[in-house]
């Protein structure tokens, strides 16, 4: 009951009590992200590994990223309807916790030896993921359109720290796993467990009053008062196309990140290089999908969605075409092609994002956020899942080329978009 209380009592008159709202919604969010960062890192960095040992073949190494994103996909859907229903509040910190007991079933898979259990677990890990990336989305509801970007890059940026940590804490844990009897693959998926568990509290405890509640009723008292019709009007007319650019964005630089980073630590493998070193790569690579953010939030504000997809698409190309041709044993190239593949994420993701959230309004926004991300969810899970299958049947240079060619694709669909506002006189 206090939620309701604290969401429907709060004085939404008050700019300067909405303005001390946006900014404590932002620092809890970005707290929870933090943690919420090192459990999205356990998996990424030894998911395609651990699968490898267990199975004994590279063909299926791509499954693991395929079932988080599965998971992420449905997780995605539920997450974003609770929210609609119940608020950002008990939706997000509903799918961390859920989260945090798959990474706990990975690691009980990998001391039974049980690949069923393992990808069952993998599943229901994904639901962190999936609610990691949701949580972008709470930074926006209190922010207005010049703002939006910037929130949701502040959030993304804060996930920076724990996506960077958990990667090169990976000799640490498998270290710590083994000390326990654990497989020391598994170690990270123990980090993984407490992180989602502690992103859930931290928005159980902190996140109220409810941000999405309280922007429901800032846009019923504006609709009341006679407040941006016009606006309103032009936004409706806008929101398909709105939906479907950002949608696309975010769905081709999935795949193609997902599709890439899957199986370079597969490619590191076969080129000799140790555990440490994986994740000193998949440590850059998170990095640079993270903490570039707030400077990309502040360009995707100023400078437009448009420009920054466009950037997205040629930053991907760049980096598959460097994954593709490094030497399999250089570190320093392979370190640029993964950190130039998260920049270009980073790029396409805040720019998508912001095209949504522009595009929705507080009474249906989780809902549809939560949709499209499924789409996204499920662009990942093909990405992965196919990324074992092109390496085993062809290369990682093919896989990385694939990928090259697909984020291209990104520059014509926007700057139609962007034709199209023009002439409807949008902009």
């Amino acid at each position: 009951m206090a939620k309701e209380l604290d969401s429907t009592e709060y004085d939404i008159e008050s700019p300067e009590k909405l303005r001390k709202l946006y900014k404590r919604v932002l620092f809890v969010v970005s707290l929870s992200q933090i943690f919420g960062g090192a459990g999205l890192a356990a998996g990424v960095t030894v998911g395609a590994l651990l699968a490898q040992q267990m199975l004994g073949t590279d063909a299926y190494a791509g499954i693991p990223s395929a079932l988080l994103t599965f998971g992420s996909a449905g997780a995605a859907l539920i997450v974003g309807r609770l929210s609609q229903r119940y608020g950002r509040r008990t939706g997000l910190s509903t799918g961390f916790m859920v989260g945090g007991l798959g990474a706990i079933g990975v690691v009980v898979a990998a001391m039974m030896n049980s690949v069923i259990l393992l990808f069952a677990s993998l599943l229901i890990y994904g639901s962190g993921t999936a609610t990691n990336l949701q949580a972008r989305y709470a930074g926006t509801d209190l922010a207005d359109k010049k703002q939006r970007a910037k929130a949701i890059s502040t959030t993304m940026m804060m996930t920076t720290f724990g996506a960077v940590a958990g990667p090169n804490l990976v000799g640490i844990m498998g270290d710590f796993a083994v000390s326990i009897g654990v497989p020391a693959l598994a170690g990270p998926f123990i980090l993984g467990a407490a992180a989602f568990s502690l992103a859930g509290l931290v928005l159980f405890i902190m996140l109220r009053p409810d941000p999405l509640e309280i922007a429901k009723r800032i846009a019923i008292f504006k609709q009341a008062n006679g407040h941006e019709k016009k606006t309103d009007s032009l936004n409706k007319g806008s929101n398909k196309s709105g939906l479907m650019v950002g949608a696309t964005v975010m769905v081709l630089t999935q795949i193609v990140m997902v599709a890439v980073m899957t199986m370079t630590p597969v490619h590191m493998k076969h080129h000799g290089h140790s555990l440490s070193d994986v994740g000193i790569v998949i440590g850059f690579h998170i990095g640079a999908m993270y903490l570039p953010s707030l400077v990309t939030g502040i360009l995707v504000d100023k400078i437009g969605r448009t420009a920054m997809s466009i950037a997205s698409g040629v930053t991907l190309l760049f980096a598959s075409l460097l994954a593709a041709f490094a030497p399999g044993d250089s570190m320093i190239l392979l370190v640029i092609a993964l950190s130039l593949l998260g920049l270009g994420w980073n790029f396409g993701l805040i720019s998508g994002t912001a095209q949504i959230v522009d595009s929705t309004e507080p009474s249906t926004r989780a809902k549809t956020q939560g949709t499209l991300d499924v789409c996204v969810a499920l662009a990942g899970a093909s990405g992965g899942a196919l990324s074992g299958m092109v390496v085993a049947s062809t290369s990682y240079t093919i896989l990385s080329l694939s990928g090259g060619l697909l984020s291209l694709v990104l520059i014509p669909v926007v700057i139609w978009y962007r034709w199209n506002k023009h002439h409807e006189g949008l902009i």
